[in-house]
């Protein structure tokens, strides 16, 4: 499932990577947006009550909530997908890659360096990944938040 979020859901966009999902984040116009879900192929995820008309039926979901957490809770029980935790990159949505250890000595912090062996990296804006201690706290809060099992 291919996805875009408008601009009013840009942390559930951020969310909705973490677990895997392509998800594009739009900030343009609404003639944009559509021609965008159309074009691709996706399924737009809005607050605007206008857009879904705009759309063939079954090409949007109307985001019910303000908050991230029953965003992400609405999306990920209506597409009942599994997750692929630690895929995407957060901030460009590409599939990230393994990065050789070796490599990221003195482009990650010292201490990361040495208590981790696995990393990826996005070969689109180059930001590195590791399982930290904030790897855990997304854990903790999709278990929470969009209670699965999470591999």
């Amino acid at each position: 499932m291919r996805l875009v979020a408008d601009a009013m859901l840009g942390r559930l966009a951020k969310w909705l990577r973490a677990l895997g999902y392509d998800t594009l984040y739009w900030r343009g116009d609404d003639a944009g947006l559509v021609r965008l879900t159309i074009a691709e192929d996706r399924l737009l995820l809005t607050r605007d009550t206008r857009l879904p008309s705009r759309l063939p039926a079954g090409r949007s979901l109307l985001i019910e909530s303000d908050y991230y957490d029953e965003q992400l809770r609405q999306v990920v029980s209506r597409l009942g997908l599994p997750p692929r935790m630690g895929h995407r990159c957060m901030r460009c949505n590409l599939l990230l890659e393994p990065a050789a250890k070796a490599e990221l000595r003195g482009r990650v912090p010292e201490f990361v360096w040495h208590q981790h062996d696995r990393f990826a990296r996005c070969p689109g804006c180059f930001r590195i990944y590791w399982e930290g201690t904030h790897y855990a706290r997304m854990m903790e809060t999709l278990g929470r938040v969009a209670p699965m099992n999470i591999a």
